[in-house]
């Protein structure tokens, strides 16, 4: 591995680890302020035995497997998705992949929820709560609590603003999107297709922007670092700038992925997550 690579979440690295919106819950953001319309559509020790431990010094140290492999660009079969046809759609049948991908084609199960979901220690643009929007899966989550406390080191405030989110909120979010932008709107997912549903994803922002989804994020110091050091906790910017053709959703620098160490790989390349899977090999 890279010597600058994601060093922060050692517990992490035995596994691998849309279009997003806000979603509206109690204490959220007042609904009727226009600022916050895209976000709603868009947590005895004793000393060592010597005699042990001049025999483990002639054993050799297990190196703990990682999945990813940076020289061949290739993952173990089970880090790709399972897919069966249901009624002419296909749905992902191991959504708890670490690394599933979820789009307008590969859809997750209507009854899926994660069950690992836990609230990241970490600030919330509406405070801390016990809703839906403020858990994610617990790898993920133990990742942006590592994230923001280097945030914080350098003085960079963020605040999680948009979570875990289920099957039937999304649909109700599509709806609302479509009723009021019409079909071609392109920043609430279709439901099922939501990497929120997924519990990997969280959308981060900051009071430079008033906690709001916006584009101009990107703009802002908080928004450039996060850009900047994501990849170091496995997190990539899941819908890019210019890559609106591949992904099939607008420009996002506020949604956060988690996608372990092929975050590195991903970052450096600037490939969106389309693209990676095009490159990867199965093994």
């Amino acid at each position: 591995m890279k010597k600058n690579k994601w060093l922060f979440i050692v517990a992490l690295s035995t596994i691998m680890v849309s279009a997003c919106q806000q979603d509206d819950q109690q204490s959220s953001p007042d609904d009727s302020n226009p600022s916050n319309e895209q976000q709603e559509q868009t947590e005895d020790q004793s000393a060592p035995d010597d005699s042990n431990q001049a025999e483990n010094e002639d054993e050799p140290a297990e190196e703990e497997e990682e999945p990813f492999d940076e020289e061949t660009m290739s993952l173990p079969t089970e880090y790709f998705n399972e897919i069966e046809e249901v009624d002419g759609q296909a749905i992902i049948q191991n959504p708890d992949n670490i690394l599933t991908f979820v789009n307008h084609d590969f859809l997750l199960p209507s009854d899926y929820e994660p069950e690992d979901l836990v609230i990241p220690d970490v600030k919330f643009s509406y405070g801390h709560q016990d809703i839906p929007k403020s858990y994610m899966r617990e790898e993920a989550a133990g990742a942006l609590e590592a994230l923001f406390a280097a945030a914080n080191e350098e003085d960079i405030e963020l605040a999680a603003v948009s979570g875990y989110r289920s099957y039937d909120r999304q649909q109700e979010l599509y709806d609302q999107a479509v009723s009021k932008s019409g079909p071609d709107q392109e920043f609430v997912a279709n439901p099922g297709s939501s990497e929120h549903q997924s519990g990997l994803a969280m959308d981060v922002s900051s009071a430079s922007v008033n906690y709001s989804l916006v584009q101009e994020y990107e703009d802002t110091e908080e928004g450039q670092w996060l850009s900047e050091n994501a990849h170091h906790f496995g997190f990539i910017i899941r819908y890019q700038k210019d890559k609106e053709d591949i992904t099939g959703y607008g420009y996002e620098p506020w949604h956060l992925r988690y996608v372990g160490e092929a975050a590195i790989e991903i970052y450096e390349n600037q490939l969106a997550l389309e693209e990676f899977f095009d490159l990867v090999k199965e093994i």
